[in-house]
């Protein structure tokens, strides 16, 4: 497929963490698109695996980002204000909750592992988008990453089907709080994908079964669809578009049943 031309602009892509991540999917169109791009991982054991993806891309830059840390947000972006001088858009693929708190009752969730959840999962776009904006000189695109347990019960999805419908609902006020600086920031609703993080999920594998029975199109998507849809969210395409949960998930979301 013929990618959209977005030389000339700059971005970082938040929580690149192995080649079967979200992240790296769409770290690798946008690279390949013709941006210059930052990209984060969580800590210093991901380093060498993130290191190893990059290698064919050799001015991309790399830094570890801790965004429970906002001292570690702020440092990020002073240094990709030093590289870059400006930013064009941010994609934030941050997601974590505590590997108890996505079994068994939702009622037992902990009081720390629902902190931990909502503030890593949701909390995290909001210091982003802060420190991101004034970089957004000419305007800019935050594209986030969500899935369908913001609006509906996914047994085994627990506590990060809170946390998503928080994300959701910070995409709409960021939206409104930085349009008029001519940011845009969306979300896209994802389909169940193969990654590491899908494996703590109780019952995936029954979850991808059931979308390719009940979706339209009788399928599961892709990594590349996503990176696609986030492409072009980053792109020129978009500039009318924000504050909008785009489902990229082969028609699922308008199923009743």
């Amino acid at each position: 497929m013929e990618s959209l031309d977005l030389k000339g602009k700059k971005g970082i892509v938040f929580g690149v963490a192995n080649d079967r991540s979200i992240a790296w999917a769409i770290a690798q169109v946008l690279l390949q698109s013709g941006a210059k791009l930052a990209v984060t991982y969580q800590n210093d054991r991901l380093r060498p695996r993130v290191e190893k993806l990059l290698e064919p891309y050799g001015d991309a830059l790399i830094f570890e980002c801790d965004v429970s840390d906002d001292a570690n947000v702020e440092t990020l972006f002073k240094s990709v204000q030093e590289q870059y001088g400006s930013l064009d858009f941010v994609i934030h693929c941050i997601a974590f909750a505590q590997k108890e708190d996505l079994q068994g009752e939702y009622s037992a969730t902990q009081r720390e592992g629902f902190r931990v959840a909502l503030e890593v999962s949701a909390y995290s776009l909001l210091p982003i988008v802060k420190n991101a904006t004034p970089l957004m000189t000419n305007g800019g695109s935050v594209v986030t990453l969500s899935f369908l347990a913001a609006e509906r019960v996914f047994p085994g999805y627990n506590i990060m089907g809170t946390a998503k419908a928080a994300l959701e609902n910070a995409v709409k006020q960021l939206a409104y709080e930085v349009g008029e600086k001519n940011v845009r920031v969306n979300a896209i609703s994802a389909g169940p994908l193969d990654t590491l993080a899908s494996r703590g999920i109780k019952g995936f594998l029954d979850m991808k079964g059931i979308y390719v029975e009940r979706s339209p199109m009788r399928r599961n998507i892709t990594h590349q669809e996503v990176a696609n849809t986030a492409l072009f969210l980053c792109s020129d395409l978009s500039t009318g578009i924000t504050g909008t949960v785009l489902h990229v998930d082969a028609g699922y979301h308008i199923m009743a049943v």
